[in-house]
Parts: structure tokens; C-alpha cells; sequence
């Protein structure tokens, strides 16, 4: 009589194929020999490795939750991980962000509040680390004429695997083909349920994206961005008390930013940019204009910040996307 299959069972059938075992353990962060030793029985992973090990093998998804909860010790692993997330922010942490907020400098006011905000937003919206990214997508300085915001840019971003945990160095230009394009456009929050059957917003996709909820950054009627949360589980956006929280963190955010840094509905006309791989292609000069920013500002007498010089770099890199072939410059 054939031995009723077991979840232990089940994976030792999966890492059978050395090449599937390998790739397992490098999703999950663990050695090969770890998953060796879970279907034999000599340990039992923790809950965030198997709601990351359902995460990363879909076909089996499904049928791997059902042989769980046959265990004992995972009768109540659920699929519906909004059972484990809170959905108000706690009190303290706002006093948390007011203290940053009044006791930072201003040269870092911006920077250390919002990384405060992200850490946090990410600690209570993905607890079981399924795998989430947050980008805090801000509006560049409007340019052209007439002067007008042309893009946003990828600014500030924290992920938990299989992102990285600091994603600033690949934060890219994004426009008027991007959701948070028509976010800050419309200055209406969206969710996407399921990136692979989504066919009516404009979506430019990132890696390991399935589902995100953006939301806009607002003051006073205007607008600074969006922040936006990618997951890599499709419907994580669904329950409304999620959205709700992201929408708590956008605005919680909105605090970190100086009110010249919100624009006007009419100030807004985004424009088309390019792919991530074509723009990484222009970001190579990045240290190069950044001398060159420096040389001016010495030979002028005009003092800036690192921040501002590198701001003045964005600026650069967003003008010669903008009048590159591959971007369509916004009327």
C-alpha cells in the first residue's frame, strides 16, 4: 500500500532534480543541504521559509498549502496572509516619525524620515516576508517650456527578498507609461490585483512583480508622487484594510516633504520614457556630470550641497531622456 504523500514528501520529490534543489535554496537563502534535512524530517522550517517556499514554486502552490495543513503544526497555515498583518499603524510609531521629523537636520530630514516610514510600512505589510518592494516615487522639478513636470523618478526603495533591501541603485525614470504616471496624473490611487491579466491601465512591470497598490502623495490639493508597493503575490492588495494602510504610510510620508515639493493638478505633463535597459545605458554618465555639476558650481562661486549637485544630475539625466529618440517629450 503506497504511503499517503506528505508536504515532506511532496518537496523531496521536487529537489529530486539537483538543478531545482539548487535554485530552491538560493530563493529561500538556505543551503541545499537544509531542504535535504526538511524532508527527511531532522528540522522543521520556519513559517516565513514555507510561506517563501509556496511564494517561489506556483504550479505547486496550491496543492503544497493542502499537504501542509494536513501537519499537526500547520493546520492553520493560510494562504490569505492578511491574517498576519495589522492594519493600523501603530501610535507610537507616529510619534516616532514627529520626533524624526523636528530633531533631524535639515539635510537629512527628507532621508531619514522616509527610511524610517519604509522600514517600518515594510515590517507591517509583508511580515512573513513573502516578498514586497516600496518605492517612494517623487516628481522632478518641472523643466521645459512651459515649465511643467515631465517624469517622476524612483527615489527612495526598500524591499524584502527577492529584492534587495536597499533598491535606490535601480530606481529609474518613470512617465506617463507607467502606473505611477497615471497616479500622480490622475491623483487617484490604484491597484493592480494581477499584473499577468492586466490590460487596461498603462503598466510598465518590474521584476518579480505580481500585484501593487499606489497611492499619491498629497498636500493641500497637490502633489509630490505616489508611493507604491509592489508584492509578489497576486490579489496581496485585495482586502480593502490593506489598501487602507498603504494609504496610512502615503500619507504618513507626505510629511516628510517641504511644500514646495507638491505641484498643481495643470503643472503636471508627463511624458514617455525609456525602458529600464535604455536608460541604464545613460546612467553610466552619472559620475561624469556629477564632476562636471561640481567644476561649474566651484568656477561660478555658487555653493551646493551633495544633494543639490546630485539633484542637478537627475536633471541632466532627465533631459537627455527626454530628447533622446527613445523618450516622447509630454505637451
Amino acid at each position: 500500500m503506497q504511503a499517503e504523500q506528505t508536504w515532506r514528501s511532496f518537496l523531496g520529490e521536487i529537489i529530486s532534480n539537483a538543478r531545482e534543489k539548487q535554485r530552491l535554496a538560493q530563493e529561500l537563502g538556505v543551503k541545499p543541504i537544509t531542504l535535504t534535512r526538511w524532508v527527511e524530517g531532522d528540522s522543521t522550517p520556519r513559517r516565513d521559509n514555507l510561506y517563501r517556499l509556496v511564494t517561489v514554486l506556483p504550479q505547486q502552490r496550491e496543492h503544497l498549502i493542502a499537504l501542509l495543513r494536513k501537519e499537526k503544526t500547520f493546520e492553520d497555515f493560510s494562504n490569505d496572509i492578511g491574517e498576519n498583518t495589522n492594519n493600523i499603524i501603530p501610535a507610537e510609531f507616529y510619534t516616532k516619525v514627529l520626533s524624526s521629523l523636528s530633531s533631524s537636520i535639515v539635510s537629512l530630514r527628507f532621508w531619514t524620515t522616509t527610511q524610517l516610514i519604509m522600514q517600518q510600512a515594510l515590517k507591517q505589510l509583508d511580515p512573513e516576508r513573502l516578498g514586497m518592494a516600496i518605492w517612494l516615487v517623487t516628481c522632478m522639478p518641472p523643466s521645459g517650456t512651459p515649465p511643467l513636470v515631465r517624469s517622476l523618478r524612483e527615489r527612495i526603495g526598500q524591499g524584502t527578498p527577492p529584492w534587495g533591501a536597499n533598491l535606490e541603485q535601480k530606481g529609474l525614470f518613470l512617465g506617463a507609461e507607467s502606473l505611477a504616471g497615471n497616479v500622480v496624473t490622475l491623483f487617484n490611487p490604484r491597484i493592480i490585483d494581477d499584473l499577468d491579466a492586466e490590460h487596461t491601465f498603462p503598466v510598465s512591470r518590474g521584476e518579480h512583480e505580481r500585484s501593487c497598490a499606489i497611492y499619491p502623495l498629497l498636500y493641500a490639493g497637490r502633489i509630490a508622487g505616489a508611493f507604491m508597493v509592489s508584492s509578489t503575490q497576486p490579489n496581496y492588495f485585495l482586502p480593502q484594510a490593506r489598501f487602507s494602510l498603504v494609504q496610512a504610510y502615503a500619507d504618513l510620508t507626505a510629511l516628510a516633504f517641504e511644500p514646495e515639493d507638491f505641484y498643481e493638478q495643470d503643472q503636471i505633463a508627463l511624458s514617455i520614457m525609456p525602458e529600464q535597459e535604455q536608460q541604464k545605458s545613460y546612467f553610466t554618465q552619472f559620475r561624469d556630470i556629477f564632476t562636471g555639476v561640481q567644476r561649474d558650481a566651484i568656477n561660478n562661486k555658487t555653493p551646493l550641497s551633495s544633494t543639490q549637485m546630485e539633484q542637478r544630475v537627475w536633471q541632466v539625466l532627465e533631459k537627455q531622456l527626454l530628447n533622446s529618440p527613445l523618450g516622447i517629450y509630454g505637451e
